[in-house]
């Protein structure tokens, strides 16, 4: 029997019904704060990701799915999906656009990694990208509208963590801190930090082994080497979100583990889902449209992983309020009503019901047994006598009471019956 790759999952009739749940509230959170839809190619150029994302980051340098096509290209499935975004962004000339330009997508993310809890090489995000606005409200409103979003499908004590990793100006100070920091400890460090010490000494900061954290909590924080602009830039996001009942930690070491952040950065974490339990995480990253080719624009967005979100709501005993149309059944139970049976099932799915009919030529009490197991509402029975009366039986399966309705009135019964249960 052939089986699924490693590190994929196959999302069955059950739980899809929760991912439907989940992408209703995000274009729900879309519509509110006026996000437009965008969806990018699942594989892109593979310079895309090195250059943007960073060749010292942990995606580029060891998570990517890349390869060889039949032209002898070098081809990447997104492992990420600001990239993408931001090559569309300037391919498609939306930079000439009225700003700020609000985008969202839901799209597979492909990274090589060890499966893990909540972390496959396949997954799924819900991703936001705004460009065009340097301002600290549009940072408050990304980071309003990823509140607003995680408390809408129900995550319980969340915490949001902040910090600002600067920029051009005056990283290179906290850098050079870092560096003389790290030094006297080089040989602690895990085998990619001791790389990292050389090509990027920022990444340490986002290690999570347990040796480099016990160096990490004492290195320098970037919060005491900000320029004047990125500073007064944090203060007054900071006033934002407290003047606005959105409670925040600032959190010194987060960095994020992509190499084009630039000032802002915040993640939404949970314990409930292991030791490293973020579920949302974004930034701002105001060079990055500048480095793959574009004229200087300010970003910020988040990603967030939709199978991470459940499990914590699972974690969390979350029963998500999947609602479903009223359902109907039709049970002929004479051969000679079968064509009725599918005409009447033809009209109430025109009219927007769901509805099932008998195929398997089950008996009458098979019908009426299967009806319960797929929790029908309503059971209309066709029979010899409903067909020389031109009437149907309507059974209500949670009080089991019965009704005679003309055949030309059952839509008008059934949609008043809908109305009511409303």
């Amino acid at each position: 029997m052939i089986t699924k790759p490693k590190g994929t999952q196959d999302i069955l009739p059950n739980e899809s019904e929760k991912w439907q749940y989940i992408e209703e509230k995000i274009r729900n959170i879309a519509r509110q704060f006026n996000l437009h839809e965008i969806r990018t190619p699942t594989f892109e150029v593979t310079e895309l990701f090195t250059r943007g994302v960073g060749e010292t980051t942990d995606i580029v340098h060891k998570e990517m799915y890349t390869f060889l096509d039949k032209g002898e290209r070098s081809i990447t499935l997104k492992p990420e999906g600001t990239a993408g975004v931001v090559r569309a962004f300037l391919e498609n000339g939306l930079f000439n656009q009225t700003m700020p330009q609000k985008l969202y997508y839901i799209s597979p993310i492909f990274r090589y990694e060890r499966p893990q809890s909540g972390r496959l090489r396949e997954h799924h995000q819900f991703g936001v990208e705004v460009f065009g606005s340097a301002s600290p409200f549009m940072d408050a409103e990304v980071i309003s509208m990823a509140y607003s979003y995680l408390k809408e499908v129900g995550v319980q004590a969340m915490q949001l963590q902040l910090n600002s990793v600067g920029c051009p100006k005056c990283r290179p100070a906290f850098n050079a801190a870092l560096k003389a920091y790290f030094e006297p400890y080089k040989q602690e460090l895990c085998e990619n930090c001791q790389i990292r010490f050389e090509k990027n000494t920022l990444r340490i900061l986002d290690c999570k082994i347990e040796s480099c954290k016990n160096v990490i909590k004492n290195a320098p924080k970037i919060t005491d080497y900000l320029c004047t602009e990125c500073s007064a830039h944090f203060t007054a996001l900071q006033q934002i979100l407290s003047a606005n009942d959105i409670p925040y930690i600032v959190n010194p070491q987060l960095v994020r583990g992509l190499d084009y952040y630039t000032k802002t950065v915040f993640e939404f974490v949970s314990t409930a889902i292991g030791a490293k339990g973020t579920v949302l995480g974004g930034g701002r990253y105001d060079n990055l449209v500048a480095n793959l080719g574009g004229k200087s624009t300010c970003a910020i967005g988040f990603g967030s992983g939709i199978e991470r979100l459940l499990l914590l709501l699972e974690a969390q005993n979350r029963v998500l309020p999947i609602q479903k149309n009223i359902s109907i059944y039709i049970a002929p139970l004479e051969e000679d009503a079968k064509m009725l049976s599918f005409q009447v099932a033809k009209l109430l799915r025109e009219k927007d019901f769901a509805v099932e009919m008998d195929v398997m030529n089950r008996s009458i009490k098979a019908q009426f047994k299967y009806a319960n197991s797929i929790k029908a509402n309503y059971v209309v029975s066709i029979g010899h006598d409903e067909l020389q009366s031109n009437t149907l039986t309507i059974k209500n399966m949670q009080t089991g009471k019965e009704e005679q309705v003309e055949q030309t009135k059952l839509v008008q019964y059934l949609q008043a019956i809908a109305k009511e249960d409303a």
